[in-house]
């Protein structure tokens, strides 16, 4: 399930880049659709896998709920050139855009497909569909936003990904609805203003980035499976900031642009949305605690058929990274006098 860094591979690597860059770039809506169509004919090869049968029957799911938010953009831009003077019906196709990209983003009520996917996939295809998949779609969703309708995304974004985690064992699963908690940040970022957006995204890429490649690097996809590696402490403390980053508690790095957001969006007097958000991010805290818990607390003896297959510099890795983490907050805190 790793991802091998073969030609084919590397040809549709790099079509999946230029076809974000296509629709960004893009003046008009039928180009935007043109290179959304291009980065799914090229994310579908680098997920099948045909030795996996769980990778190729992620591939079909995903294709077939692009392909239906693609027909539903499709046909909203086509009545938006023909009914352009109807506010009525501008007002029902600025809704008809916004939820199809909100589909093909893995957001609530549309999100059942998400969990399923993720599950099937590696670790690396799984950053790939977390970050950079969620490029586009944000940035066609900023050129025709419906407020009220992205007001009701978020609040049911954040309870949705912050429910949904609760009960879940597999790694993937939960990682997947916190990147549903994380898509009604995003979106609230959004709303305030581009740049926001752009370094919240950096920010969550570069958390997750972390997480993903220890749990790649360890073999791991199921909560139990941290507690019988005996893993070594740095490691678990590494996990132990990264994942309370990423859960956005002071003073780590991942709080920093949530809190720009909670004061523009008490600025912008939206309390009842900041106040739910915050109370998600708790219960969000909680199963990310729960991760690192069985980690700390459950150790096994080490079997003899047990070896970890990573590198010094691995380590050497990752425990720069999250002390980066804990020392990114006071730069950011610094660089506000």
């Amino acid at each position: 399930m790793y991802f091998s860094f073969n030609s084919p591979k590397m040809f549709f690597f790099f079509i999946l880049i230029f076809s974000t860059l296509i629709s960004i770039s893009s003046n008009s809506w039928l180009g935007c659709w043109i290179g959304l169509e291009i980065n799914l004919l090229s994310f579908i090869p680098l997920i099948s896998n045909s030795n996996n049968l769980l990778s190729s029957e992620a591939s079909l799911k995903y294709f077939l709920t692009q392909s239906i938010a693609s027909i539903n953009f499709l046909t909203s831009i086509i009545l938006k050139m023909i009914l352009f003077k109807n506010f009525e019906m501008n007002l029902f196709l600025s809704i008809m855009i916004n939820s199809s990209m909100l589909m093909k983003m893995g957001s609530t009520p549309c999100h059942f497909w998400f969990p399923n996917i993720m599950e099937g996939l590696s670790w690396f295809n799984n950053f790939i569909l977390m970050t950079w998949q969620k490029i586009t779609p944000m940035i066609i969703l900023s050129y025709y936003m419906n407020m009220n309708f992205i007001y009701i995304m978020i609040i049911s974004n954040v309870i949705i990904g912050a429910i949904g985690g609760m009960n879940q064992t597999s790694l993937r699963k939960l990682m997947a609805f916190s990147s549903i908690n994380n898509l009604g940040w995003m979106l609230s970022a959004l709303m305030i203003s581009e740049n926001l957006w752009i370094f919240y995204l950096f920010i969550y890429s570069f958390m997750i980035s972390i997480i993903f490649f220890l749990f790649n690097m360890m073999n791991m996809f199921f909560i139990n499976q941290l507690f019988i590696n005996n893993m070594k402490s740095m490691i678990k403390i590494s996990l132990m900031i990264n994942f309370l980053s990423l859960g956005g508690l002071p003073p780590f790095i991942g709080f920093f642009p949530k809190w720009i957001i909670i004061n523009s969006m008490i600025n912008n007097q939206s309390y009842f949305v900041i106040l739910i958000m915050i109370m998600m991010s708790l219960i969000i805290l909680f199963y990310y605690i729960r991760i690192i818990y069985s980690s700390f607390m459950f150790n096994y003896f080490k079997m003899k058929w047990f070896k970890m297959l990573s590198k010094n510099k691995n380590f050497m890795f990752i425990n720069m990274t999250s002390f980066f983490s804990i020392f990114g907050m006071i730069i950011s805190t610094f660089s506000f006098y």
